[in-house]
């Protein structure tokens, strides 16, 4: 089973069926918060839901076209972050996340995307990561925003949310900025 270890609380695992109903709790739980900024929230209506997902997750993993991972923070689920899909001829993917309300402002989110990044470019060696978030969503956008990723533009009404559609701020950073940005003090 993949596990990409964080810190000393907190490690990425990919999910597996016997996550249904705790994936599910989470967001049935956090339902208001994610809405805001999440369109498949009104679609995952039962532990069920999330039965057919997985295995597709699990394919991703298995075919090396990214992940879908759980968040754990001491051991309980407290959102998720993966790769989106992972274009090989190009070497780049988009990562994307959620955590929900009660585990923000602690750095979690952060310090996971940070991971990710570094097995993204030092494991699979890709070339180049996108971040794409709400325009509107600054604690999404904070991320990004701190890890060194560069504001590379706006997409007007690029995704449908319930009501209306919302602009999308495109984030990237390649290989080379991230490993020179390491190395300033």
């Amino acid at each position: 089973m993949f596990i990409l270890p964080v810190n000393h609380t907190t490690y990425i695992q990919l999910l597996q069926l016997h996550h249904a109903n705790e994936l599910f709790q989470l967001v049935n739980q956090n339902r208001k918060h994610l809405r805001q900024w999440l369109p498949w929230v009104d679609n995952m209506r039962s532990p069920q839901d999330y039965e057919t997902i997985i295995p597709m997750w699990l394919d991703q993993f298995a075919n090396n076209n990214g992940f879908q991972g759980g968040i754990r923070y001491n051991g309980q689920l407290a959102g998720m972050l993966g790769l989106h899909y992972i274009d090989w001829n190009n070497r780049k993917t988009s990562i994307g996340y959620f955590l929900a309300e009660p585990f923000e402002g602690r750095g979690i989110m952060t310090q996971c995307v940070q991971q990710v990044i570094e097995y993204a470019f030092f494991e699979l060696d890709l070339n180049r990561v996108e971040i794409r978030c709400g325009v509107q969503n600054k604690k999404s956008r904070a991320i990004p925003e701190r890890l060194g990723f560069q504001q590379e533009g706006i997409v007007k009404e690029d995704e449908w949310l319930y009501d209306h559609y919302h602009d999308i701020v495109i984030y990237g950073l390649v290989q080379k900025d991230y490993i020179k940005q390491k190395r300033q003090p």
